[in-house]
């Protein structure tokens, strides 16, 4: 299966269960890899064909910044059903982190992989 990715998305956005992380928008790295057929997208050359990254990199950060939710675990669900909502998209895999969240860690966060079959 053919990959479009969209790699170190970053949203500022209310995510975290403490009273402090929910007061500022903090940073949220996020990663994605849609898993679609692209063979007619690259015979094509039409973007009509094509999974189009920048809607839904669009699609991702609006929610992101505004979801305000309490996990990351939430708020991947959230971004994979973004992402599926494009039927070409068989499959995400979606990758949430929040830097600096974890002393002595860069960044602490879920990956899941969701499908047009669940």
């Amino acid at each position: 299966m053919d990959q479009v990715f969209i790699n170190d998305l970053i949203a500022r956005g209310i995510i975290g269960i403490n009273d402090w992380e929910r007061e500022k928008p903090q940073e949220i790295r996020i990663n994605i890899i849609l898993y679609a057929d692209l063979h007619k997208a690259g015979e094509s050359d039409n973007i009509e064909d094509c999974v189009n990254y920048r809607t839904v990199s669009k699609k991702v950060l609006y929610h992101a910044e505004n979801a305000q939710r309490l996990t990351v675990e939430a708020l991947a669900a959230d971004l994979a059903k973004l992402c599926l909502e494009d039927s070409r998209v068989a499959k995400v895999r979606v990758k949430v982190e929040k830097p600096g969240a974890a002393r002595f860690a860069r960044s602490v966060g879920v990956e899941i992989e969701r499908s047009q079959a669940e």
